[in-house]
């Protein structure tokens, strides 16, 4: 009986976890690293502005990112959102828009994917 507030802190943490970031559209999943993902994204995005393209990590070891748009800077910037996926093995990738057109950056994000 003494364990169960501690059994539903970690049930509710857990729970908290396991859920897209407020804000974020989702935009899909890939089978590729954290990384990997981020990489083809940020190329993408700076090929197709000729701007350079901040990523940053929220996670140590490259294990969740955020790249931004364009023109966008931290922390609060539009940004791809790229996580390990929520139910499983792989990468989530969803889209923090934040004003900024949503249209053109997430069809590159697809094609990351």
């Amino acid at each position: 009986m003494k364990y169960l507030p501690l059994i539903a802190l970690t049930v509710a943490i857990s729970a908290c976890a396991a859920q897209p970031p407020a804000g974020v559209q989702s935009v899909g999943e890939s089978q590729q690293p954290v990384k990997t993902v981020a990489t083809c994204i940020a190329q993408k995005w700076a090929d197709g502005s000729q701007q350079q393209v901040v990523s940053q990590d929220t996670l140590a070891n490259d294990q969740a990112m955020d790249v931004y748009v364009p023109g966008q800077q931290p922390p609060t910037g539009a940004a791809a959102v790229v996580r390990p996926s929520y139910s499983g093995k792989g990468t989530w990738v969803g889209f923090r828009a934040n004003g900024a057109a949503g249209s053109d950056a997430t069809g590159a994000i697809s094609g990351c994917l």
